[in-house]
């Protein structure tokens, strides 16, 4: 097997060697293609300028850190030139677009103010209000987080201006069209239409009040200022600020026994959410690009408009039609997108890799066979889109998610749409649904098999703390057929199941579960729903105590 070397110290007229590393990866890339190869990436920071992409070609190709350096491929610039005043950095960078800004490695938030100033009410096309504060602003976005209970919006502002007494405000077409649109529904008698008053919003000099926050400031096309109001102790002659620029890192497409080990893959953007389309989520990782909506009718007399079609939010590495690739030991991080994409093909496995500081959620799997998602750590995700898993798989057949740990999200943990033989086996979450409501630390949807043979098994789980207070710790939902759950264990939910929902459930096993409260339904379960031998123990420390060897196989401690 050929060995490569790549340094950011390097040149791409030496050889490759260990003393004459090359400077690229696309240079690593062409010399692998002689044969079954490793490219040994050396410590520090390799900045792509480009997507680094490998096709059928590369197939049978490694690339892992060099052994005890940490390699870290980067799609991010560094932001330099800063100039102070009055306490606030401002940097000239040009063209830059960026939703994202990472200082000494530290996710900084955009400046925001919670909601809009004034009396204030929508009109068709944005909102009116008594406050003249908002004809100051140049560039914001609308952060309408709880439209649904499980939903989230960002939609941008087109215009502001006087009339009278009152701000007149014109929101960017077609994403406050679109929001209008899918955003209506009727609950114990109330309607309501289009996405409503924003929660907060962000990106304005004005609101930079908060030490660590940051505005791109977009007022003169091409001229763009970057904002930043430093923490305590910060210095702009030695502190690292990075902005992503690339949105795509690493493309996989048709290769085949591909691995990557050890490397860090950080610093990327997705500005998509910044057009004047914006992002009118739905659910997870979807979001709506037109196309029309129905309506779901829940309860006596509710509703609520969905998609016909949404749009997943991409991933920042992405892998499609792959066979036997593994990826082992790596870690992806300060990310604007998904970390981890993986859609068709077949034999994927991810192993023992962490995913921290994204926007969106942490691995992503669809339409593949043989998928393995193990010993894997997901925390601090979904900084961004709020309803991002941590761990989502939808028609996938044969695919396992066993052995992870997902912590510190905003909406679910680990969520299986319909599949084909899914096992959900042994997971830790703990602080799910942190944000958004109507999820669980597992939540699993849809028609899993046609038998119990092929069906979805979803076993010794160990759920703790689903924070929001409208939640279903482990939730089968919306017409779930062919599962079994059993000898999990469910605690500090608001709910810990429920088995009445809408469609119904068909063939659903609950089995030797523990819980520390009761699941909705469990006295009366409908008929699609076998419920048997499951424990309710309210007291903690009997619980913990009954199913101390589940918890010790859960997660990562095994």
């Amino acid at each position: 097997m050929f060995q490569f070397h790549v340094a950011p110290s390097g040149d791409d007229s030496w050889p490759g060697s260990l003393e004459r590393p090359f400077a690229t990866l696309e240079r690593a890339r062409s010399a692998a293609r002689s044969g079954d190869a490793v490219v040994r990436l050396r410590g520090g920071t390799h900045v792509l300028t480009q997507p680094f992409e490998l096709t059928g070609e590369d197939s049978g190709t490694v690339y892992e850190a060099f052994e005890g350096e940490q390699a870290v491929v980067s799609g991010g610039r560094r932001i330099t030139g800063w100039r102070e005043r009055d306490g606030v950095w401002a940097a000239e960078v040009g063209d830059l677009e960026t939703r994202q800004l990472y200082v000494d490695g530290r996710r900084a938030a955009r400046a925001a103010i919670p909601g809009l100033p004034g009396e204030a009410s929508a009109t068709p096309t944005g909102y009116v209000t008594d406050s003249a504060e908002p004809r100051g602003w140049r560039d914001v976005e609308f952060v309408h987080r709880g439209v649904y209970p499980w939903t989230e919006a960002r939609l941008g502002m087109a215009g502001v201006a006087a009339d009278g007494d009152m701000t007149v405000i014109t929101m960017a077409q077609p994403g406050f069209g679109r929001a209008v649109e899918l955003y209506n529904s009727t609950w114990e008698g109330n309607t309501s239409q289009g996405p409503g008053l924003p929660t907060s919003i962000e990106n304005d000099p004005s609101f930079l009040r908060e030490p660590g926050t940051f505005v791109l400031d977009r007022s003169r096309p091409g001229e763009h200022v970057l904002l930043y109001l430093p923490l305590p102790g910060e210095d702009p002659g030695r502190t690292v600020v990075v902005a992503p620029v690339l949105e795509t890192l690493l493309r996989v497409s048709g290769a085949r026994d591909v691995s990557f080990r050890g490397l860090e893959f950080a610093d990327a953007g997705w500005l998509r959410p910044s057009r004047p389309e914006g992002f009118p989520h739905y659910h997870g990782s979807g979001y709506y690009e037109g196309g029309g909506v129905e309506t779901a009718y829940i309860g006596e007399g509710g509703s609520v408009t969905y998609p016909t079609a949404s749009v997943t939010i991409p991933a920042s590495v992405r892998f499609e039609d792959t066979v036997g690739v593994r990826i082992e030991g790596c870690r992806f991080t300060r990310l604007g997108a998904s970390g981890l994409s993986i859609s068709g093909g077949e034999g994927f496995s991810v192993r023992g890799c962490d995913f921290d500081t994204l926007s969106a959620g942490g691995i992503v799997v669809s339409d593949s066979r043989g998928t393995t998602i193990e010993r894997n750590r997901v925390r601090q995700v979904g900084l961004e889109y709020s309803g991002s898993p941590g761990i989502a798989v939808s028609g996938t057949r044969d695919c396992v998610v066993a052995n992870n740990e997902i912590t510190q999200v905003p909406h679910c943990g680990i969520v299986a749409g319909p599949g084909e033989g899914t096992r959900i086996l042994r997971n830790l979450t703990v602080d799910t649904m942190q944000v958004l409501a109507d999820g669980g630390g597992v939540y699993l949807s849809g028609v899993q098999g046609d038998s119990a043979s092929n069906g979805a098994v979803v076993r010794g789980n160990v759920i703790k703390d689903t924070r929001t207070p409208y939640n279903f710790g482990l939730y089968t939902d919306y017409g779930a057929s062919w599962v079994i759950v059993e000898e999990n264990v469910v605690m500090r939910a608001d709910n810990t199941a429920v088995l009445h929902v809408g469609p119904p459930l068909e063939n659903v096993v609950y089995r030797g579960n523990f819980w520390d409260a009761d699941p909705l339904g469990h006295d009366d379960p409908p008929s699609g729903v076998t419920y048997e031998g499951n424990v309710t123990i309210k007291d903690e420390h009997q619980l913990n105590a009954a199913t101390a060897g589940i918890q010790s196989r859960a997660g990562l401690s095994s």
